[in-house]
């Protein structure tokens, strides 16, 4: 399943998604990922859950990029629970005309791969055109 906390900046989504990775962490028989832009975020999760810093995949330029490189996570360990996604938008050359596209094969790797997403996105519903909400989870 792909969950999506969805709001502007600074309403608190990264906060809210450390704290379901930490709470996560705890019962988890599989593997947290929590991908985010830069390393700031390092030490406030566990230290069970892998840090995957983007700044450091400067390569990864646009969807189908950013797709490949989390089919190469997925490859590297097939006991993944669940990849937390934060500020999409920042990562590489994503535009919101990209995140209904991106969702969708999200929601595909999802059902193959037997993991969920939780991806936040600094946009309210009315931005995201094209993205059908009643497939997703909005947990905030």
């Amino acid at each position: 399943m792909v969950k999506l906390l969805v709001g502007h900046k600074g309403t608190g989504k990264t906060k809210q998604m450390i704290d379901l990775a930490n709470e996560q962490v705890e019962t988890s028989n599989g593997s947290l990922i929590f991908i985010n832009k830069n390393s700031r975020l390092m030490y406030d999760l566990k230290y069970k859950i892998r840090v995957v810093c983007m700044e450091e995949y400067e390569h990864v330029t646009n969807s189908d990029e950013y797709i490949g490189f989390i089919y190469g996570i997925i490859s590297s360990d097939h006991d993944i629970e669940t990849v937390y996604i934060d500020s999409i938008l920042k990562h590489a050359d994503f535009s919101l005309g990209d995140i209904p596209e991106f969702l969708g094969r999200l929601k595909v790797i999802s059902k193959n791969y037997g993991m969920d997403f939780v991806v936040s996105l600094s946009a309210e519903k009315e931005e995201m055109i094209g993205v059908d909400f009643s497939e997703y989870e909005v947990l905030n």
